[in-house]
C-alpha cells in the first residue's frame, strides 16, 4: 500500500526536526510496526547526532509513536484496531467542535481556498487517484483545524491523527471507501461554507462514525 505523509516543515535554522522527520518516515510507513529503531543507524540515516536522536525517539514516545524497551532500546509502536477505534471516538469530539468554529470564523479568502479544495477532492475521486485523495483529505482536515482557531484542539488532534495515520490510509485504499467518503468530506465543506456550525458540526460526527463502523468491519 501507498501511504502520503504530510511535508516535513523546517526547523528554525533551515533543517527539517529530527523529531519530525522520524516521525514522518513512521507515518510515511519506512519504518514498519514493532521494528527497532537503532540510535546509530537513525543517526546515520538522518545525519545527527546520538544525542538529538535519543532526545527525538523520547519525543515520539510520548507521543504514542514509539515505544521504550527494557533493555532493548525502542521500536514503532503498533496500534490496534481497537485502539484506533477509540482515537476516532476521542478526535470526533475535537474534529466537530474545530468544524463548529470554523464555520463562525471562516472569512471571504478561507471560503475560496475551500471551494477549490472541493473541486480536487471531487477530481481526485473521479479520475480514480486515491494517493492523492488520501492527501487532500489530511489537507482539507489540516485546513478546518487552522480556520478554526483553536490551538488547544489543534494540537491534541495531531499527536491522535499521527497515532491513527497506519489505520486512516488503510481506509483510504479501501475498496468503494473513496465514493463514500468523498460526499461526506464534500458536506463538511459546504456546512463551512454555508457558516452553517450546527450543519458542519454534524457533518463531521457522521463521516467520523462512518470511519468507525469501516474500522470494526476492518478487525
Amino acid at each position: 500500500m501507498v501511504s502520503v505523509a504530510p511535508a516535513v516543515e523546517p526547523a528554525p535554522g533551515g533543517r527539517p526536526d529530527l523529531t519530525q522527520q522520524i516521525r514522518e518516515a513512521i507515518l510515511g510507513g519506512e519504518f514498519a510496526p514493532h521494528q527497532r529503531l537503532i540510535e546509530a543507524d537513525i543517526s546515520e540515516r538522518f545525519v545527527a547526532t546520538r544525542a538529538a536522536v535519543r532526545t527525538a525517539l523520547l519525543n515520539l514516545t510520548g507521543e504514542g509513536l514509539v515505544e521504550r524497551l527494557p533493555n532493548r532500546g525502542a521500536r514503532v509502536r503498533a496500534i490496534s484496531v481497537d485502539e484506533a477505534v477509540e482515537i476516532v471516538e476521542v478526535r470526533m469530539g475535537l474534529e466537530a467542535l474545530c468544524a463548529r468554529k470554523a464555520a463562525e470564523r471562516l472569512t471571504d479568502e478561507d471560503a475560496e481556498q475551500l471551494r477549490a479544495l472541493r473541486e480536487r477532492i471531487r477530481a481526485a475521486v473521479a479520475g480514480g487517484d486515491l494517493v492523492e485523495y488520501a492527501r487532500l483529505n489530511q489537507e482539507m482536515d489540516r485546513r478546518i483545524r487552522d480556520i478554526s482557531g483553536h490551538d488547544t484542539a489543534r494540537q491534541l488532534l495531531e499527536r491522535l491523527r499521527a497515532q491513527s495515520a497506519r489505520h486512516q490510509f488503510r481506509l483510504a485504499f479501501h475498496p468503494g471507501r473513496a465514493a463514500e467518503s468523498a460526499p461526506e468530506h464534500v458536506a463538511i465543506i459546504d456546512a463551512v461554507l454555508a457558516r452553517d456550525a450546527d450543519a458542519a458540526e454534524a457533518a463531521t460526527r457522521a463521516h467520523l462514525e462512518g470511519i468507525v463502523g469501516v474500522l470494526r468491519r476492518l478487525d
